[in-house]
């Protein structure tokens, strides 16, 4: 039930993501007669939608549908997701003749969703359905159900004898984290699935002895790779490469970011989207960042201590910010390679600030020692302005799904813009990521983003193409 149940909610809100796109490619003039036509047949041919609006930069110009004008405009954003969807949680700030609407824009455009329409289901007597988005809840059905606390159910079906009740959560997160939990009586459930249950359990049976060697195979596999990545770090085989940051402005290389490399004895690469969760899900996380640092030191620790302006970026996980382990090497292989802190920045991905009590006060501390502190591929993960407002950092990268939308223009005028705004109000440094094209760099240069990294400057590239790289470009 709640996966179907889920499956609907996903087709809806990617029905109103592609809305969006299109409503976005239309060359009607904006707020026209003819433009408010269109979004108003379109609003009320849509049943969960409660209106279409019409953005410039920060503001909703026009709108049509069930909710008119230009009023409904609510306060700071509650995420930003890749690639350039921006969404507001139901609350008091978006309620509406007493219903608490969900917002979503991307482009120009928005969407003004009414939950309750999500969960739209006839569901028999006795079962109740609940929508919960980034663990908030969104909309029961019925409206007065109780469900027990999110994180208190798992994945998947569970039987809670108490209260002779069948509990299924599913999730998805095409767009958002979106989770959907649907309880029904055990009494109901064997009346409905009984007869399936006894046929799916039959060619179970002969299908056992597949699915056990599948899984032994995937786990013997992945325990393989762990144990040979553990053995690289450990006899430092692993590669780093360097990508330069530059100033955009004059084109001068102030930095690079490094990126980790590995290939196996037997000669195949294997790409860091595969090796670093395996590390993460193994506890090699903090080892990994260890080996960088080492690789970086003794590649570039003569290079870094003759250009004293030039820092390296070190990419820090979740992990990494738990314990002193790193942070102590990190003070000793400095002063052993006679640097500074201003040496090593160091860059962590908002996955990490998750855990924000610990990560606020690990980079609170890590910038009163000195050290420079990035936050990258802003946009992927879960912060908002709010959130990002109660740590102490010191840049922010944008990421390259971002930059790509700078070639859409009603994507650039919208969401990118909001991420440069939201970095000036913090003081933060902004670095775009992935620039591949001069109209890239003319735009960011035009928002006052002077920093880049991407294939327009260089590729990735070893110790000694970067020491080249940075000389002609110093």
């Amino acid at each position: 039930m709640s996966q179907r149940l889920g499956e609907e909610t996903e087709h809806a809100i990617i029905d109103a993501r592609n809305l969006l796109e299109t409503l976005n490619e239309r060359t009607t003039d904006p707020c026209n007669a003819v433009h408010l036509a269109m979004i108003q047949d379109i609003a009320v041919a849509r049943p969960y939608i409660r209106a279409i609006g019409y953005w410039r930069a920060a503001e909703r110009h026009c709108g049509a549908g069930f909710i008119q004008g230009v009023s409904f405009t609510p306060p700071k954003a509650s995420r930003i997701y890749d690639p350039g969807v921006i969404a507001w949680w139901p609350s008091e700030a978006t309620e509406v003749g007493g219903v608490q609407l969900f917002l979503m824009r991307f482009g120009n455009h928005d969407v003004v969703i009414d939950p309750r329409l999500l969960l739209n289901v006839g569901l028999p007597d006795g079962q109740m359905a609940g929508l919960w988005v980034e663990n908030l809840p969104m909309i029961t059905t019925p409206p007065d159900a109780i469900f027990p606390p999110l994180d208190h159910l798992r994945l998947g079906l569970t039987v809670d004898r108490s209260t002779q009740q069948m509990i299924s959560r599913f999730s998805l997160g095409t767009l958002f984290p979106i989770d959907i939990v649907a309880i029904q009586p055990m009494s109901e459930f064997w009346k409905r699935y009984l007869p399936t249950l006894i046929t799916a359990g039959i060619l179970g049976l002969l299908l056992i002895p597949l699915w056990v060697f599948a899984v032994v195979r995937y786990s013997r596999q992945h325990l393989s790779l762990a144990a040979e990545l553990r053995d690289a770090i450990t006899n430092h085989q692993l590669r780093v490469n360097y990508q330069p940051i530059v100033d955009m402005s004059n084109g001068r290389c102030l930095g690079a970011e490094s990126l980790a490399r590995w290939t196996r004895g037997n000669g195949e690469m294997v790409g860091p989207d595969i090796f670093i969760p395996i590390a993460e899900e193994a506890g090699l996380a903090t080892e990994l960042a260890q080996a960088m640092l080492h690789g970086i030191l003794r590649e570039l620790g003569d290079h870094l201590k003759k250009c004293p302006n030039l820092s390296i970026n070190l990419n820090l996980s979740a992990q990494d910010l738990q314990t002193d382990q790193l942070f102590d090497h990190l003070e000793t292989e400095l002063k052993a390679a006679g640097l500074t802190t201003s040496a090593i920045k160091l860059e962590i991905t908002e996955r990490a600030l998750v855990d924000s009590d610990t990560a606020r006060q690990r980079i609170r501390t890590l910038r009163q020692q000195g050290y420079l502190v990035a936050i990258g591929d802003f946009g992927t993960g879960y912060s908002s302005l709010s959130y990002l407002e109660s740590f102490e950092l010191d840049a922010l990268k944008i990421d390259k799904s971002f930059v790509d939308a700078i070639e859409n223009r009603a994507v650039t005028s919208s969401v990118i813009v909001h991420v440069i705004e939201m970095a000036k109000s913090l003081r933060l440094d902004i670095i775009a990521e992935g620039v591949e094209s001069d109209h890239q760099v003319d735009w960011l240069l035009s928002q006052d983003v002077r920093l880049g990294q991407g294939y327009l400057f260089s590729r990735p590239l070893s110790a000694r193409q970067f020491i080249a790289f940075h000389q002609k470009h110093s």
